[in-house]
């Protein structure tokens, strides 16, 4: 079946080279040109997109804000585009929950390659549910992609339910943040340390928000994080 991909582009030139290549690859794109629209569409019952294509330089919301906003009730994958070649957005870009980040000018065929990338890398859907063993506040069903807490869904980024899954894989054991980054940020270059600490802060609302009083993630200083048993 093939997969509905959301091209969230201002520039008209661009957006009907991208949605051609797109759809010459097999893919199913629409093309909306505001923020908000894109935001409309995600929230909608169908279709159902398999990834989002957002240009940053957007006329109504910056293309950061649209992913912040859509980070709250989704974790759909997410392709930034972007003029701005600065190390500090490309960083940005990642710890706020995308998935890949491609600078302008770019060719179509580049960005189709970038999607397959992004797409292989998801867990496959539609499979048994295997129940490892993991703290029992947590559920982890791998073969979803998904974590659930206190029996409470959690809608996670995917360097969020990476680093999650790494920890309550393996309660009590501490990571170092270069042993976090070499396991869950594995294609993601230029990644600073202090992108583990933002994602274990956001985990850490995300966890509170369903269980005020539970904390599972402790912090080491100065050597890195683990999850307790209880």
């Amino acid at each position: 079946m093939s997969q509905h991909i959301l091209l969230v582009e201002d520039e008209i030139a661009i957006a009907d080279n991208l949605a051609y290549a797109l759809a010459t690859d097999g893919f199913i794109p629409k093309h909306v040109g505001l923020g908000q629209a894109a935001l409309d569409a995600l929230q909608a019952a169908e279709p159902s997109y398999s990834l989002v294509v957002l240009d940053v330089g957007l006329p109504d919301l910056n293309g950061f804000e649209v992913c912040r906003r859509l980070r709250q009730f989704s974790s759909v994958p997410v392709i930034f585009l972007t003029a701005r070649s600065d190390e500090i957005d490309r960083i940005v870009g990642l710890e706020i929950g995308a998935d890949d980040y491609v600078t302008k000018p770019f060719s179509p065929r580049e960005l189709v390659a970038r999607v397959r990338a992004v797409l292989r890398r998801q867990l496959a859907p539609n499979t048994v549910t295997h129940v490892k063993e993991v703290p029992e506040r947590f559920e982890l069903r791998e073969e979803e992609g998904r974590i659930l807490y206190f029996g409470h869904l959690l809608v996670l980024t995917r360097y969020e339910y990476l680093l999650l899954k790494t920890l309550i894989e393996r309660p009590n054991q501490l990571f170092s943040r270069a042993q976090l980054m070499d396991r869950v940020w594995t294609h993601a270059a230029n990644t600073m340390d202090r992108t583990v600490d933002t994602h274990i802060k956001s985990l850490r609302a995300k966890l509170k928000a369903i269980n005020e009083n539970d904390d599972p993630i402790q912090t080491h200083r100065g050597m890195g994080y683990s999850i307790a048993v209880a």
